[in-house]
C-alpha cells in the first residue's frame, strides 16, 4: 500500500449505517455476493464489506445507525485536510455531525451534513487512496449522486468543502451536474427526488445484470423505487431500498461509458 497516493475528491469508502447490520449483511450477501469480514479495531470489531476474497476488494463497512436513526449509505470522500474541510462545511451553511477524529493506523475522518441535510464523511487515509482503474469490476462502487433541493447551493458548498469543479449536461429530468476533481469525474448532482424523500447521496454499484439483481433484492424483502430501465446511452439502472430502508442504485454501464 506504500505506493498509494491521495486522490482528493474521490469517493473512497462506503459505509452502511443500518438499523440492523446483521440483517443487512445477509441481504447484501445474497443480492450482491458481498462478504462481511470482522476486522479488530480499537478494542472492538468493525465489519468490512469484501466484494471478493482478498483485502484489495474491501469497499466499505457495516455499522449501527447513529442514535437508532434511519438506515442509509454514507460515502467517504478523500480530502487533503479533514479539519479544514469540516470548518469549511460549517462556514458555508453545513453542520458537523462527527467532529474530526483519528482512526488509529487508518487516517482522519469527520462526518458533515450539507445545508440540505445530506450526510457525507470526510476522510484522509494514512496510506493513500485506492488507485483509479480503467475498468471497475462488478460488485464495486462506481458513482455517487447527490439528490438535493437546491443544486446550485450544493455545487457551491461542495466546491468549498471538497474542491469539486462542476459542469452541467442535459438530461430528461433537467440539468445534471457532474462533479470533478483533478480532471476526473467523481459524482453527480441532481434536483430529481421522489416526493417525500429527503436530500441524500445515492451510491451506485456496478452489476452484470441489473434486472436479475433487482429481482433477487425484491424476493428478499426490498422495495424497488425504480424498476430497471435504460438510461439514455449510459447503461441500465435500477434502484433498491433494502429491508431496513437504505437506498442503493445498481447499474450496468454501456461499454466505455460513465454515469
Amino acid at each position: 500500500m506504500s505506493d498509494r497516493k491521495q486522490l482528493p475528491g474521490k469517493f473512497v469508502w462506503f459505509e452502511l449505517a443500518s438499523a440492523d447490520p446483521k440483517k443487512a449483511q445477509a441481504f447484501y450477501g445474497n443480492v450482491l455476493g458481498w462478504k462481511a469480514v470482522d476486522f479488530p479495531f480499537g478494542g472492538t470489531t468493525y465489519e468490512m464489506i469484501f466484494a471478493g476474497e482478498t483485502p484489495d476488494t474491501m469497499v466499505g463497512g457495516y455499522v449501527p445507525a447513529r442514535g437508532g436513526g434511519r438506515s442509509q449509505w454514507i460515502a467517504n470522500v478523500s480530502v487533503e485536510d479533514v479539519d479544514a474541510a469540516a470548518a469549511a462545511a460549517v462556514a458555508n451553511g453545513g453542520k458537523v455531525l462527527e467532529p474530526p477524529h483519528e482512526l488509529p493506523s487508518v487516517g482522519r475522518a469527520a462526518t458533515i451534513e450539507d445545508p440540505s441535510g445530506a450526510e457525507l464523511a470526510l476522510f484522509k487515509a494514512a496510506t493513500g487512496d485506492p488507485p483509479d482503474v480503467s475498468s471497475i469490476p462488478p460488485g464495486r462502487f462506481m458513482w455517487n449522486e447527490l439528490h438535493t433541493t437546491d443544486p446550485e447551493k450544493a455545487l457551491a458548498f461542495y466546491e468549498k468543502v471538497a474542491g469539486f469543479s462542476h459542469r452541467a449536461v442535459p438530461s430528461p429530468a433537467g440539468p445534471y451536474h457532474i462533479l470533478s476533481r483533478g480532471g476526473v469525474d467523481r459524482g453527480g448532482v441532481t434536483s430529481h427526488r421522489p416526493p417525500g424523500v429527503s436530500p441524500h447521496w445515492l451510491p451506485f454499484v456496478k452489476v452484470d445484470d441489473v434486472d436479475a439483481t433487482i429481482e433477487r433484492a425484491r424476493k428478499l424483502g426490498a422495495r424497488i423505487p425504480m424498476e430497471p430501465k435504460n438510461l439514455m446511452d449510459i447503461g441500465r439502472l435500477g434502484i433498491l431500498e433494502d429491508p431496513m430502508g437504505a437506498v442503493l442504485a445498481l447499474m450496468k454501464p454501456r461499454p466505455r461509458a460513465n454515469p
